[in-house]
């Protein structure tokens, strides 16, 4: 693999550190008043999401890249070993664990088109798409003469997820939800 030097660190980059990828999400060039000029980064481990504060000497030392392919996939099913994906570029399929996506997993509907984050042909991450529309499946009906403008109230959809929704939704009906925050955007019609 190809070392990355430290003039060459940015965020965003990544590299492996003791045998684990890491991204790069923060550098800092540090230069003190006497002696050898630092780089101070902080590291995000791609397979466990811990954090990793390391300061790097400006010369001489480096980091392995590494091999991080992003690719398109869709999402087939969850059981009770994970997730299930297929890569729409080898149609092989790959599993992760449910722990590992977070919330993200939360608002996945099978055939959806996910981001797939793979390091050595093996799948270590998952985007889910930025919005989707879901059913919901329950919620209690609106309080009568309640017509304040922010009132809201919980509401199951169809993948299982609690969205806040505004009081004038109804069971049946489809709404739009951002997956990165888990917020109602708007209601679909269709």
């Amino acid at each position: 693999m190809p070392q990355i030097s430290t003039g060459d660190f940015r965020k965003g980059i990544k590299v492996i550190v003791e045998g684990d990828p890491y991204e790069m999400i923060e550098v800092n060039f540090v230069k003190p008043g006497k002696g050898q000029a630092l780089y101070r980064t902080r590291l995000r481990n791609l397979l466990k999401g811990t954090i990793l504060d390391r300061t790097y000497k400006s010369g001489g030392e480096s980091l392995e890249q590494a091999d991080i392919r992003k690719g398109d996939g869709q999402f087939l099913y969850k059981d009770a070993t994970g997730l299930h994906f297929m890569d729409n570029e080898t149609y092989e399929q790959y599993s992760i664990d449910e722990a590992v996506c977070g919330n993200a997993a939360d608002y996945l509907l099978d055939g959806a088109i996910c981001s797939l984050l793979f390091w050595n042909d093996q799948l270590i991450g998952m985007d889910p798409p930025q919005q989707v529309i879901v059913e919901v499946t329950y919620t209690e009906p609106a309080a009568k003469g309640n017509t304040a403008t922010n009132v809201t109230k919980p509401a199951t959809v169809e993948t299982g997820a609690t969205v806040n929704v505004p009081a004038f939704i109804n069971v049946g009906e489809k709404i739009k939800v951002d997956t990165a925050t888990g917020s109602y955007v708007e209601r679909v019609r269709e």
